[in-house]
């Protein structure tokens, strides 16, 4: 890793004495990282550079060699910008962090989302005179506040996309259910596997007909039943996926009879006029896919979270 430097569009490696003799498309792909459609892309872009030149792939390195990577492109699309507050938990060349508010969506799916978190990050970077593509790793439902990860180019967010592929970033969520799944400390894990609903055009459900999906829970809090409100009573649990499927949280507590307050699509009661989810991603942990640092980020629960707790 020591061997690799960043600017904001290309990324230098200088060849090892040990990897002497490999070819440059085995050193892009083993030691970048880089895989093989992007190197197309590359080379079709003139994107990648062996001293200074543009190289056969199949050339043979040497060691002191420097190879270097457009990393960004020269032009990238990016969304109007929109002025809206923008609470970064962690940022650097590479990658940025935030803590997304409940009611905004992640990203426009069609044109007629003109306010989504994408366009006030892009308006931040804007200001910062960095004006680039926004580049979500994971996703978070328009409800659902905390923490998500956002790459400032293709070649960052291919790496970050295999960590997630691989079950390298760790997604911590707190979420607050209708009963009790289980005394205060002790652990469950749910692995039913979830689809689209053939119902409903955005639920989704518990199917043998659907994807591998597997969360992990520990009950933090217990709150007594409230019998002209809460009759089961409520839990506060902290979740880990250890997959990302749509609504996989969701679905699965619902299924299993203990649904997030708030969460009206899947039988969640309101309580106080909550009208949302009681669901906030908490922290994420990773690797650097520079650096190798492990970098883990909070998110301070939002105040309407918090109100609800307490008033249980």
């Amino acid at each position: 890793m020591t061997a690799w430097k960043m600017d904001k569009r290309w990324l230098e490696y200088e060849v090892e004495r040990e990897i002497a003799g490999w070819t440059l498309e085995r050193v892009l792909k083993e030691k970048l990282g880089i895989s093989g459609r992007m190197i197309q892309r590359l080379t079709r872009q003139k994107g990648v550079h062996l001293n200074r030149k543009q190289p056969y792939l199949q050339k043979k390195v040497k060691k002191g060699d420097e190879v270097k990577v457009r990393i960004a492109d020269a032009f990238e699309p990016t969304l109007p910008p929109v002025a809206m507050d923008i609470h970064v938990l962690y940022e650097d060349d590479a990658l940025l962090v935030v803590n997304k508010p409940a009611g905004l969506a992640v990203h426009p799916v069609n044109e007629k989302q003109t306010r989504t978190l994408a366009h006030g990050i892009s308006h931040y970077w804007t200001e910062k005179g960095q004006p680039r593509a926004v580049r979500p790793v994971h996703r978070l439902d328009k409800e659902t506040s905390g923490a998500i990860l956002i790459a400032k180019n293709g070649f960052i967010q291919q790496l970050l996309d295999k960590q997630l592929r691989e079950h390298a970033i760790r997604r911590t969520y707190l979420a607050l259910v209708s009963g009790h799944p289980a005394q205060v400390g002790e652990s469950g894990t749910f692995s039913d596997p979830i689809a689209r609903d053939p119902h409903h055009p955005t639920r989704r459900c518990v199917s043998t007909k659907g994807d591998d999906a597997i969360t992990h829970y520990t009950v933090r809090e217990l709150y007594e039943p409230k019998p002209d409100v809460l009759p089961e009573g409520a839990a506060l649990v902290e979740i880990e996926l250890e997959t990302g499927r749509t609504h996989q949280i969701r679905v699965h507590f619902s299924h299993h009879g203990f649904p997030i307050l708030g969460d009206t699509l899947y039988g969640g009661p309101v309580v106080d006029g909550f009208r949302r989810q009681a669901l906030h991603a908490v922290s994420l942990t990773f690797s650097h896919p520079l650096s190798g640092e492990v970098i883990e980020c909070m998110a301070p629960a939002p105040d309407d979270f918090v109100k609800l707790r307490d008033q249980l």
